[in-house]
């Protein structure tokens, strides 16, 4: 991914954040949504220098950052656009948040198999991307986790949080479209050791 690209999709980011805390659906519900970002970013600006990530995954971090404004900006059931994937695919439901747990898999899961490789935690690659896998999981089951506790607290409040439309198996079926993003992830594996070989 080139670095203009990566820059670019960042303003975006970064723009879509500051518009959406003007005015979002609910304000509760967009600070739950929008939390990671602002745990992440200041973690990437203080260690750009020591630790640069490839283009990559910073451009993919920023395309997440994005799905995650934007579900909170809405809330994930009413977002415009998972209201046009499901009139196209005659879906049941809004389906952005499946785009949110994909992310969810797919990004912490090239994440992980960076540092481990970059920071030599494993001995081969074929390690690293079980591993990655392993951690894109448990990060979609710590955060399923946390959905439940924001329910118990909030009770009825939490509805646009958890954005479960009525499915009982919502739990499940987030958790395994975090699983298909940290399958496709490994797809972008050789390009992604590339992008390793010249960062280093």
């Amino acid at each position: 991914m080139d670095k203009i690209i990566v820059w670019l999709l960042w303003a975006i980011a970064l723009v879509a954040l500051a518009i959406s805390a003007i005015a979002p659906y609910e304000r509760v519900t967009w600070a739950m949504e929008v939390a990671p970002i602002f745990v992440v970013v200041p973690i990437l600006w203080l260690t750009r220098r020591q630790f640069t990530l490839t283009p990559l995954l910073m451009g993919l971090i920023a395309l997440h950052a994005l799905v995650l404004t934007i579900g909170g900006a809405y809330t994930y059931a009413r977002v415009p656009f998972g209201f046009w994937l499901q009139e196209v695919f005659e879906l049941s439901r809004n389906p952005y948040d499946k785009i949110g747990h994909f992310m969810q898999g797919f990004v912490p899961a090239l994440a992980s198999r960076e540092l481990m490789i970059r920071l030599g935690w494993v001995s081969t690659f074929r390690v690293a991307n079980c591993m990655s896998v392993c951690v894109a999981m448990t990060v979609s089951a710590v955060y399923e986790l946390i959905e439940w506790w924001v329910a118990l607290a909030l009770g009825q409040g939490a509805d646009a949080f958890l954005g479960t439309q009525g499915d009982v198996w919502d739990t499940q079926s987030d958790m395994f479209c975090a699983l298909m993003g940290a399958l496709v992830m490994l797809m972008l594996r050789r390009f992604h050791n590339q992008q390793m070989r010249w960062i280093e």
